[in-house]
C-alpha cells in the first residue's frame, strides 16, 4: 500500500491515495501478488532463470495491461546492497528527471519511493510489495530505494527508446522552494 509523504502531510488510506495521485495525474492501483510467488520473492537476488519464472507467473496481468494500456515488453529489475555498482545507478535516477515515455513499475517485492514535483508541489510516493504506478511521459520525478535497499519491480514498456533521463532544474519547477 503506498503512502504519500508530502511537506504538511501524509495520506495512507487506500482510496485517499489514489485519488490524490489520480489528480496529480499518476494512475495508481494496489495488485496482489500470487501466493505461489511468494517463496521467490523472498530471495534477495534472482538468477535468469528465476526472472523469467516471476514474469510467467505474472503473464496474467500483463496480458491484461497489453489489452488495457498497449504495452508491448516488460521486464523484471531486482535491486538490492550486494548489486554490483548499485549506487552508480541509483544515482542516474535520484536526480529530478523525466522521460520521454511513460514509466510503468508493479512492485511486486521490497519498497521504494518514487519523489515528484507536480504543479510547482513536491511530494513522494512511498511504495511497496502491490503497488502499481504509471507516470505519464514528461513528468518530473525521481527515484530512490528507501532504507531497506531492495525492490523488485516489473517493468512495463511501449517504447524502450524513451529511457534515457532528461535532468530538470529544480528550481524551475519547484513553487516556494
Amino acid at each position: 500500500m503506498a503512502t504519500i509523504v508530502k511537506k504538511q502531510e501524509t495520506i495512507q488510506d487506500k482510496d485517499q491515495v489514489k485519488a490524490f495521485l489520480t489528480k496529480k495525474g499518476l494512475v495508481y492501483e494496489s495488485y496482489k501478488t500470487p501466493e505461489s510467488l511468494d517463496l521467490i520473492l523472498s530471495q534477495k537476488g534472482l538468477s535468469d532463470a528465476e526472472k523469467e519464472e516471476v514474469l510467467s507467473g505474472l503473464e496474467y496481468r500483463f496480458d491484461q495491461l497489453k489489452k488495457e494500456h498497449g504495452y508491448k515488453a516488460n521486464d523484471l529489475v531486482v535491486l538490492h546492497d550486494e548489486v554490483p555498482g548499485i549506487s552508480e545507478m541509483l544515482a542516474k535516477f535520484d536526480k529530478l528527471h523525466i522521460h520521454t515515455d511513460e514509466e510503468v513499475r508493479y512492485i511486486i517485492d521490497g519498497s521504494g519511493i518514487f519523489g515528484f514535483i507536480i504543479d510547482g508541489e513536491r511530494f513522494e510516493v512511498h511504495v511497496g510489495k502491490g503497488d502499481f504506478i504509471s507516470i505519464p511521459a514528461n513528468t518530473n520525478h525521481w527515484f530512490t530505494l528507501d532504507k531497506n535497499l531492495r525492490i523488485k519491480a516489473v517493468r512495463y514498456f511501449k517504447d524502450n527508446s524513451g529511457w534515457t533521463p532528461v535532468y530538470v532544474d529544480e528550481s524551475k519547477v519547484l513553487v516556494n522552494a
